[in-house]
């Protein structure tokens, strides 16, 4: 027995019954094809494998004939000789004579007639040569066949590693021109177990025609090549073996062949991502094991790495934060009651510092991390740092939000106050500060930290929730202003008992030097060709400031419009404060600026800000907040211009929308940052001066395009 995509094929000998029926001799060998139910849909289809079988039989040699078929099972005529895949394991070069056996059967597919093959269902391109037309049709079909009728079960997997939902119908949008040849029949599988190699005269014959298709031949050497895995010294020969093949039944296939493979292996490589992304995380449903995860984990990432590039994902993610997105899944699916078998309790160990709330017990988180590893595609939303899946836990009204650190962010902006201790303080202090409410603080079994807040977005539908990416409409800005001003009244000594007892600015300008000093090597040199100053002297010009000394606060200290939460509601509590990581204790004047550096805002907005945070909070926060206001300004661009840098040399956090807004600007951020560190601008190019992209197909050359 062996298996194909989602048939199970068994060899045996025709019993004397059914050898009558199909007109052969009792005892003869035959292939029995069983379709496996419930299986996933991982491959695009066009036509019912009997139907192709039909059309080319007698065309090409040792093709096996379909003599029985009904109810999701058929019975084809075995055909003689060993696969290839026992002869030669992938990754192991395969003999030239069997590499020109195999390019001439291809090559005679081209001569099995149009209208010998069964009608090509659905839309397709209006032209039998439109190559960029079935390319993208080839995208669609992806999407439409493969992806979305596993989104609903996968969605929230596949978002938390990084893949969106419209990642194949924006690789279909920036398919280029390409030359026009002529379509022919495609078998689109002919990897080493579908290869049949004779042992009389090594002739190959092609088996498993149950993906055949009908479009631009340079989509089956495109499948083959990266199916086959044959070691990357022999991709050339291959292709020069495909080439003569095809020079001597249709010329014209080999038009354009240099400059339009490439398209089609990037999109081999992309579809191929959800495939072996799927079959990864199912073969866990039922196998607990160690080595099991660990070989999933490498399967997982080895697709996310070849597709990163044609699918533009901003970074592959780690293969510790691999794992733990499929540990959560698998533990998700393994706890949910099936009737069959015992479900063990999930384990987590508790944070003593969030003690157990009264209306979420610890019996709800477990059921929160059940949910968490099977929340659908809607509701996982991944930022910069962290990974948010929204669940609904049984006995609980509203949706919570099971919060987790991306294993792999690296932030050079540092925390300094707890997440979870600054949004209890808000709560204790029972101020018109509208923050998520902490449920719960603790680890998984696998030691994955995570914390478990209110919900604040749409409760009712799948939708995001929305932000105020454009700016702040009227009453939204008076509401923050309202809130920033609430934000004096919280009690902060418990979270920093020391502040207060130094200059805010100076230390600021300490903090955004050390930043700067601990920038990679390769941050640094490129900062210093675009003439952005060292640590040292930029610890010089900030030094040449100083700031009027003003009581201080609690600050949010990331006020972007990702962090900010739009409600209906139209009063001044109309926008909810989120991830309050880079919480901090000083100068409120600094939130206010860093918001509006941060935060598209219109110069009539801004005046409404500021004339109402003047007027809303005491003197003691305001004195002099005039002349203090270019200093903060100043700074936040300067910082920007080396986080940004940073950002754009490492690729961390591209798939972040704040993120990429950032850098998609950088140069206009450096021009000010050099302009208003009164330096001069260096003619550099940007895109030629950023390194290359790393070994995942991503970085920034294609961040800027």
């Amino acid at each position: 027995m062996y298996d194909g995509h989602h048939n199970r094929n068994f060899v045996l000998p025709l019993t004397e019954p059914m050898a009558r029926y199909v007109r052969r001799e009792a005892g003869t060998p035959a292939i029995v094809r069983v379709r496996v139910r419930n299986a996933l849909p991982v491959v695009i289809r066009t036509w019912k494998e009997p139907d192709v079988l039909r059309a080319i039989n007698g065309v090409l040699p040792r093709t096996p004939e379909c003599l029985a078929r009904r109810n999701g099972s058929a019975v084809h005529s075995y055909v003689e000789g060993v696969p290839l895949s026992r002869l030669r394991g992938n990754g192991e070069p395969v003999e030239r004579p069997l590499i020109t056996s195999l390019m001439r059967t291809v090559a005679r597919m081209s001569q099995v007639r149009r209208e010998a093959l069964p009608p090509v269902p659905g839309v397709r391109p209006s032209s039998d040569k439109d190559s960029r037309g079935f390319l993208r049709t080839l995208a669609h079909l992806a999407d439409r066949q493969i992806r979305q009728p596993n989104w609903s079960a996968f969605g929230g997997m596949f978002e938390a590693l990084g893949v969106p939902a419209d990642a194949l119908t924006r690789l279909a949008e920036r398919i280029p021109a390409m030359a026009r040849r002529p379509y022919t029949l495609l078998h689109t599988d002919l990897h080493r177990a579908n290869l049949i190699v004779a042992a009389e005269d090594r002739s190959i014959a092609c088996v498993d025609w149950e993906l055949a298709t009908y479009g631009d031949p340079l989509h089956e050497l495109a499948t083959h090549l990266v199916r086959m895995r044959y070691p990357a010294s022999q991709w050339d020969e291959v292709q020069q073996a495909w080439a003569e093949a095809m020079e001597e039944c249709r010329p014209s296939a080999v038009k354009g062949l240099a400059r339009d493979l490439r398209h089609y292996v990037a999109f081999e490589r992309a579809q191929s991502v959800y495939p072996d992304v799927l079959r990864a995380a199912t073969s866990l449903d039922d196998r607990l094991d160690d080595r099991s995860l660990a070989e999933a984990t490498a399967t997982v990432h080895r697709a996310l790495e070849s597709a990163a590039e044609p699918l533009g994902l901003a970074r592959v993610p780690s293969e510790t934060e691999i794992e733990r997105v499929l540990l959560r899944r698998r533990d998700s699916r393994h706890r949910r009651p099936t009737g069959f078998r015992p479900v063990p309790t999930l384990t987590w160990t508790p944070d003593k510092r969030v003690p157990e709330h009264p209306d979420f017990p610890y019996t709800a988180v477990r059921d929160a991390l059940v949910a968490e590893g099977t929340a659908p595609a809607g509701r996982v939303f991944k930022g910069t740092a962290h990974l948010n899946s929204v669940v609904r836990v049984p006995g609980v009204d509203v949706p919570v939000v099971v919060r987790r650190r991306i294993a792999s962010f690296c932030r050079r902006e540092p925390s300094h106050l707890s997440e979870h201790a600054v949004l209890r303080a808000i709560a204790r202090s029972e101020v018109d500060v509208t923050a998520p409410r902490v449920l719960a603080l603790g680890r998984s079994h696998g030691g994955d930290a995570f914390a478990v807040h209110t919900y604040v977005g749409p409760l009712h539908s799948d939708r995001p929730p929305s932000h105020p990416v454009n700016g702040l409409l009227p009453h939204e800005a008076d509401g923050l202003v309202y809130q920033l001003g609430q934000l004096t009244r919280v009690d902060y000594t418990g979270l920093d008992p020391l502040a207060g007892a130094w200059d805010f600015y100076t230390w600021l300008s300490q903090q955004l030097v050390a930043l700067v000093r601990g920038l990679p090597k390769e941050s640094q040199q490129l900062a210093k060709a675009l003439g952005l100053p060292d640590a040292d002297r930029l610890s010089e010009i900030l030094a040449r400031h100083r700031v009027t000394p003003r009581r201080h606060a609690l600050l949010h200290g990331d006020l972007n419009p990702w962090n900010l939460v739009r409600h209906s509601r139209r009063d001044r509590l109309a926008l909810t404060i989120i991830d309050w990581e880079m919480a901090m204790v000083g100068d409120p004047l600094y939130d206010l600026v860093r918001h509006i550096h941060l935060t598209p805002t219109r110069p009539e907005i801004r005046e409404r800000m500021v004339r109402r945070w003047e007027e809303t909070l005491p003197a003691e926060y305001t004195r002099d907040w005039r002349r203090d206001w270019r200093v903060y300004r100043w700074v936040e661009i300067v910082r920007s211009a080396y986080v940004d840098l940073d950002r754009l040399v490492t690729g961390a956090g591209l798939d972040a929308p704040n993120v990429r807004r950032a850098v998609d600007s950088y140069a206009m951020t450096l021009a000010a940052a050099t302009a208003s560190l009164g330096l001069p601008a260096r003619p550099v190019e940007l895109a030629r001066a950023l390194p290359q992209a790393g070994p995942a197909g991503v970085g920034p050359a294609r961040a800027l395009a």
